[in-house]
């Protein structure tokens, strides 16, 4: 019987979630400081990469892997704020959005981990 790696790999997820909360959360603190470069951090595609866990394309529309480093990197100003007179390259909307992602991908984590439980459950009860 095979392993099942769910739990693992949402606890993944979850700890990434965690790390790119706090790098928006602090580009929200500095956003007045001077000088100020905007952070986040490489996509969760890269976490997945170090689990050995391969994402299978069956469609050619389908999207494939791509070799990223798992850590915070600096942002390019968007062509909406660029860099202010100040040097800062955060833009506050931008900022929310994120923080909007971060919460809806950690929602659906915490669901689907919540419904993979139940079912395990189940299954063991009968």
């Amino acid at each position: 019987m095979q392993p099942i790696q769910l739990f693992e790999l949402a606890s993944k997820q979850a700890e990434w979630l965690s790390v790119r909360q706090s790098v928006v959360a602090g580009n929200i603190a500095n956003a007045n400081t001077p000088a100020f470069k905007a952070k986040d951090v490489t996509p969760f595609q890269s976490v997945l990469e170090t689990t050995g866990m391969r994402m299978a394309a069956t469609q050619p529309g389908h999207f494939t892997e791509t070799e990223m480093a798992s850590r915070v990197i600096e942002t390019r100003p968007t062509e909406e704020i660029g860099v202010q007179e100040s040097g800062n390259t955060v833009g506050l909307a931008e900022e929310l959005m994120k923080e909007g992602q971060v919460k809806r991908d950690f929602e659906l984590n915490a669901g689907l981990v919540k419904a993979f439980h139940r079912m395990m459950l189940m299954t063991v009860r009968r």
